[in-house]
């Protein structure tokens, strides 16, 4: 099994790039997918955030109003690491459940929007960036999901920078290009992941800052 780490900045593209990876063939674990089935109504999760952060984050039905407790904790650094102390251990868990349920020779790829962050990157076999300009990043959020520009300011903010990102990758996707540049670029970047796994799961897991394997790092295009 080769474990692969993607991730990518808000607004980069990060899930159109999983999509096609998944339509190659790669077994998908979506990490924001988990946070929101595990604060879904009813779970010890959603109890949990509204322990932290009162019922005011609750929507009338009953469910997380997840652009409330966005717009608290992306101003605030301390509230922010209190929500992630209680969303990531249970994302952690329910994502193990799923990677050991998935075929021995697969390519198992973990969307992961934090994994810069966290400093999640030793954890898998090789990691991928997805790439794009901040004023990309500021369009997309602006014109797709409908945020203020303030409070897309705020988020990306509250993300690790883009130097960051693109020190812990081992291959980047430039996602600052039309669509079928970019399917073709992560055509070829599937080809290199199912030509390298032998090679990768002889050697086991990288170490930190171990750039293992395919070192194919594409900066913006102008």
């Amino acid at each position: 099994m080769l474990r692969v780490g993607l991730t990518g900045g808000m607004g980069a593209g990060k899930s159109e790039v999983s999509r096609l990876l998944v339509e190659c063939g790669a077994v998908l674990i979506d990490a924001d997918r988990i946070a929101r089935e595990v604060v879904a109504p009813g779970t010890p999760g959603l109890a949990a955030v509204v322990d932290a952060f009162g019922p005011e984050v609750l929507a009338e039905d009953g469910s997380l109003d997840r652009p409330r407790l966005g717009s608290i904790v992306f101003a605030d650094s301390a509230k922010l690491a209190v929500l992630n102390s209680i969303v990531h251990p249970l994302v952690g868990a329910r994502s193990r459940e799923l990677e050991q349920a998935a075929a021995e020779d697969s390519v198992v790829v973990h969307d992961v929007p934090l994994l810069t962050e966290n400093g999640l990157a030793p954890l898998y076999d090789l990691v991928i960036v997805v790439d794009a300009s901040p004023a990309t990043q500021l369009d997309r959020l602006l014109r797709m999901r409908g945020m203020t520009e303030e409070d897309a300011r705020a988020r990306m903010a509250a993300q690790a920078t883009r130097e960051m990102r693109l020190e812990i990758a081992d291959i980047v996707i430039d996602n600052d290009v039309p669509l079928d540049r970019l399917e073709r670029r992560v055509r070829e970047v599937w080809a290199e992941l199912v030509r390298t796994e032998p090679v990768r799961r002889a050697h086991g897991p990288r170490r930190p800052h171990e750039h293992q394997g395919p070192q194919e790092q594409q900066g913006p295009q102008a």
